[in-house]
């Protein structure tokens, strides 16, 4: 039996005015971010609507914002139905509210913490990302090695062929990106984010969301939510609380989770909420599934 699997977007894919046809055109889509207002005790869809750009640029804010958007879509779109999930950082909430580990409410004032913290981490250990497209994952690896004598540097995102993220401070990213050219890379470029996501200068984010995440009530998800952390799927309660407190400082293995959920018979891909980032991975890890996207 062919099998669907839903994902969902993380950070980046953010843009100003997500979600403001929706809004105007369902009073389903009204109800969600007027909710989603109303939990978080400020105007959060006015920033997706209207901005300013850096406005919603800023973590604590894109977050909440890209999880929304992605929670209203799932609302409208209420039949629809998925034996495999998986999420992109941030995107991992997202799966867990569809599979039904926790609830929309709970996940959006956890996603707001973890914005908070990741940006506040990111401006105490100042770091960035680098994308580097065309080397084999182990010379990427090798290069994060060789440039770690100037700083703390890792592989944060095994996205799909060819294409890493390497994450940490300033100098070990800036020695990684020039030992990645000698090796050969297409491409070395520096992405515009607020911080060093998952390396282990976001260690602070990741001690007080984990505290939270402590405190958080989840239920073993109804059907097997692929972790960022190992790329295998998981269901128990447990196994999803420690997940989420894991990914802050390892690396998202994307390619992984893609490649386990096709060796599991899912040949029809969905991706659900703002932007096309994902389908792109997904057709560079495997251009024979299907893949669409709902935004």
């Amino acid at each position: 039996m062919p099998k669907t699997a839903i994902i969902f977007p993380g950070q980046g894919s953010q843009y100003v005015g997500m979600g403001k046809d929706l809004y105007e055109n369902s009073s389903v889509a009204r109800e969600v971010f007027q909710r989603a207002d109303d939990i978080l005790g400020f105007s959060l869809s006015k920033i997706c609507f209207e901005g300013p750009e850096e406005e919603l640029k800023q973590t604590k804010n894109t977050q909440p914002a890209i999880f929304l958007h992605s929670c209203v879509l799932l609302k409208m779109t209420q039949d629809l139905k998925g034996d495999y999930t998986a999420g992109h950082s941030l995107g991992e909430y997202t799966a867990n509210v569809f599979a039904g580990s926790i609830n929309f409410e709970t996940a959006l004032k956890l996603v707001r913490l973890r914005g908070e913290l990741m940006q506040k981490a990111g401006q105490e250990q100042i770091g960035t990302l680098a994308a580097v497209v065309g080397l084999e994952p182990y010379i990427v690896e090798d290069v994060c090695a060789k440039a770690s004598s100037q700083g703390i540097v890792q592989c944060a995102n095994y996205n799909s062929p060819g294409q890493i993220v390497i994450s940490g401070s300033i100098a070990g990213i800036q020695a990684a990106m020039l030992l990645a050219k000698e090796a050969g890379a297409k491409m070395v470029k520096e992405l515009p984010v607020s911080g060093a996501f998952h390396s282990p200068l976001m260690l602070s984010a990741k001690t007080g969301l984990s505290l939270a995440l402590d405190n958080t009530a989840f239920t073993d998800a109804k059907i097997p939510v692929y972790s960022n952390v190992t790329g295998n799927p998981i269901q128990s309660s447990e196994e999803i609380r420690t997940a989420l407190k894991e990914q802050l400082t390892a690396a998202v293995r994307w390619e992984s989770s893609i490649r386990n959920m096709i060796a599991d018979g899912a040949d029809n891909f969905i991706e659900i909420g703002p932007g096309k980032v994902l389908q792109g991975l997904v057709k560079r890890i495997n251009p024979d599934v299907t893949i669409s996207g709902i935004s």
